[in-house]
């Protein structure tokens, strides 16, 4: 038996832009997804949110400590962005607790787990792809001594050599793992100017291949959770908890029309007051155009829609699936139905001009979005995309500004401070036109009204704190590193993180008892 052991999840503060403005902090839904199997195996789980303040890194070290758990765990969905912040964490935890086993879990370290390994001696486990069944295996096997060599998923130290263990298979029910909501005080998140909210995924994975997209591999395929009970999930937390805003962290919720009309009519049935935010593709917009009055029933109010460009060679390019006439009619046909509309465009793809960046502008006010939010290419060694743009320079080398807020690739015919200029000058002229100006103060749907006003003031920081940043803080300096040289040789031959076969013999934690060597096999998989 495990005689409880004490597992503390930590979710670092974070240095991104987006993390840091808003002042409102939602849940870290991989570690709460990673608590519920532990705390059902038997594990006395404790959550550490050090997004609140935000936390120096010293006063979460001084936490740890205090804490004194069997076992730390870090991870972060910012992942790239968020690796330097963990790994300072864990340095200074090996120094005041040089005994306490670390466990490294996220996107970044599924790929990067030999580098990290081999450099960053504080860590000693990392855990491969999806957590909820690996981390359990993982500390079912610790708790009881044996090979952890066996577990798959995760990699480890052998002889002082990096080690990776067989690819985990992915979980083909999510509904087999429930996130453990019992670790967050709900008074304390909120989003959408003030309103209690949570982080979930109906989906995970995408059967879309965009070359540039880091998540698409790591949860390999699309699966969704069966609709009925995840509405009733949705539902129990806004009468148990008061919750009242749902931010879906899905690539694709709408991938299956049928699971996805599913759960629309059985949230609905239950008649409780929501509120959705979450993203999507255009294509899915247009195919349900017979049934958008659902999604405003249900409580959708506003969808982000992966623009991504105008150019549709550029789409092709980048595998995005989509053409920009699904693009301009899924904002028509949203706004039809009092649901807003965010495009998220990308810059940095090619080497622009400022005759792209002309166009680009031009574009976006023929789609007549919403709201827009520019984003930097940002490419992941794990995506086909990084092949083809690893001789470029980089001029970021600080991975904690690779958050796509931040130049991380040089542009060669348009300096960096001209490029944020086009930036910033498109995101001014989009959010500020008069047609965004008269939705904001004469639009008839008041939760429309409240979307647009709350947007508005939240980019309104955010614009004037990357103008302030760029300006003052550390240049971005000419540099001879390419992409390659930068971070080593393409991952992409690995992009998918797990295994699709089905199991021949299914293993799952128990969830009535704690951990028992007679009972257990040690072979989990995340």
């Amino acid at each position: 038996m495990n005689s409880k052991k004490r597992i503390l999840l930590v979710n670092p503060p974070h240095t991104a832009i987006g993390s840091r403005i808003p002042k409102e902090q939602l849940p870290p839904l991989g570690l709460l997804s990673v608590g519920g199997p532990l705390i059902d195996a038997g594990f006395e789980v404790s959550l550490l949110d050090a997004e609140f303040g935000p936390m120096t890194v010293a006063a979460v070290i001084d936490r740890i400590a205090a804490h004194a758990p069997d076992v730390l765990m870090l991870g972060h969905s910012g992942s790239t962005s968020a690796h330097d912040t963990i790994m300072r964490i864990a340095e200074g935890v090996k120094l005041a607790c040089p005994g306490l086993p670390i466990v490294y879990g996220g996107v970044y370290p599924t790929y990067h787990w030999e580098d990290i390994l081999r450099g960053y001696p504080q860590i000693d486990y990392i855990v491969r792809g999806e957590g909820e069944r690996t981390t359990t295996e993982l500390m079912l096997a610790w708790s009881r001594g044996a090979d952890l060599a066996q577990v798959d998923g995760i990699a480890l130290r052998r002889d002082g050599l990096p080690l990776a263990t067989a690819p985990a298979e992915m979980i083909r029910n999510l509904d087999d793992y429930r996130v453990g909501w019992e670790l967050i005080d709900h008074n304390r998140y909120s989003y959408w100017g003030g309103m209690r909210a949570v982080v979930v995924q109906f989906s995970r994975g995408c059967p879309y291949l965009c070359s540039y997209c880091g998540q698409r591999g790591f949860w390999t395929q699309w699966r969704h959770r069966d609709p009925v009970q995840f509405a009733k999930e949705l539902a129990r937390l806004h009468r148990d908890h008061g919750v009242q805003l749902i931010n879906f962290a899905d690539e694709l919720p709408t991938g299956s029309r049928k699971a996805w009309l599913a759960f629309l009519e059985a949230l609905i049935a239950e008649n409780v007051n929501l509120t959705l935010v979450g993203s999507t593709r255009t294509g899915d917009i247009v195919r349900d155009a017979d049934i958008l009055h659902l999604y405003k029933k249900a409580g959708v109010i506003r969808f982000l829609l992966g623009i991504e460009s105008y150019d549709e060679a550029m789409l092709q390019t980048i595998r995005k699936g989509t053409t920009t006439s699904d693009d301009q009619q899924a904002i028509r046909l949203l706004r039809q139905h009092g649901i807003l509309s965010m495009a998220t465009y990308v810059v940095g793809f090619e080497e622009e001009t400022d005759a792209d960046y002309w166009r680009s502008l031009k574009h976006l006010l023929r789609y007549d979005p919403d709201q827009i939010q520019m984003l930097y290419v940002t490419p992941h060694r794990w995506t086909p995309y990084f092949e083809t743009v690893e001789n470029r320079k980089v001029i970021e080398t600080d991975s904690a500004k690779w958050d796509y807020k931040h130049q991380v690739l040089a542009t060669a015919r348009v300096p960096p401070w001209r490029v944020l200029l086009w930036v910033k000058a498109i995101e001014v002229i989009m959010q500020a036109r008069p047609k965004a100006i008269l939705r904001i103060l004469l639009g008839k749907d008041q939760h429309v009204r409240h979307g647009m006003r709350w947007y508005t003031r939240m980019g309104r920081r955010v614009w004037i704190h990357e103008i302030l940043e760029f300006l003052f803080s550390a240049r971005l300096k000419k540099s001879t590193l390419t992409l390659r040289s930068f971070w080593g040789a393409s991952l992409a031959a690995n992009e998918e993180s797990m295994l699709k076969r089905k199991r021949t013999i299914p293993l799952r934690a128990s969830k009535t008892k704690g951990p028992d060597p007679a009972e257990q096999n040690p072979a989990l998989r995340t």
